[in-house]
């Protein structure tokens, strides 16, 4: 009889340790299915921001030739698309990263300044506002602004849900030792920058 009872205990404690096995297994997997879905939802974002880079250089070539004495304006446009495309990589090599995302979103705030700069300026030329390259090129902004925001708004719910499944009983345990790291949203950093800039004339 103490043999039976020695052998039911093993067994139960067996029986305990798969069953505890299979969920830490099923936590895992959990942790990586979203840690794949910010991943992904952050290579939407990937896609708007290269198309919004690729359209500015020919937003400046264009304000170019009205823009003569407003060279300063044009530079630092291009040169704050530069530093956002650069932080872009390395955000896109690495999504989630809390210094990469907090790199991007810096970086994108001093475009939209840029870019709403420029705008400000522009109005100041009713030859520039008219030319229809122009006016096809601010319509295109705009709807890959649109396009931006909404693709943030879904790489930031991937990440809360990822972040909360990690944060939470039992997978906080070991979600660490996992490398299962915090993923960072991709916040604006002021209320002006919160605003998409405005490229209507």
């Amino acid at each position: 009889m103490g043999s039976n009872a020695a052998l039911i205990i093993l067994g139960g404690i067996a029986l305990f340790a798969v069953l505890i096995a299979f969920y830490c297994i099923a936590v895992y997997n959990g942790l990586v299915s979203l840690r794949n879905r910010y991943e992904n939802a952050f290579s939407q974002i990937d896609v708007q921001l290269k198309r919004r880079y690729d359209l500015i250089p020919n937003l400046v070539e264009t304000a170019k030739g009205y823009l003569k004495h407003e060279r300063e304006t044009l530079e630092a446009v291009i040169a704050a698309r530069n530093a956002a495309y650069k932080a872009e990589q390395v955000a896109a090599q690495n999504p989630g990263d809390p210094n990469a995302m907090r790199g991007l979103a810096s970086a994108e705030g001093a475009l939209g300044g840029a870019l709403s700069r420029l705008m400000v300026v522009a109005e100041a030329y009713p030859d520039l506002k008219a030319n229809q390259n122009m006016m096809m090129l601010q319509e295109e902004l705009t709807s890959t602004e649109n396009k931006v925001a909404f693709a943030r708004q879904g790489y930031n719910d991937s990440v809360t849900k990822y972040n909360t499944s990690r944060e939470t009983f039992p997978a906080v345990l070991f979600a660490g030792a996992l490398g299962f790291r915090e993923a960072q949203l991709f916040e604006v950093e002021s209320e002006k920058e919160r605003q998409a800039p405005q490229v209507k004339f």
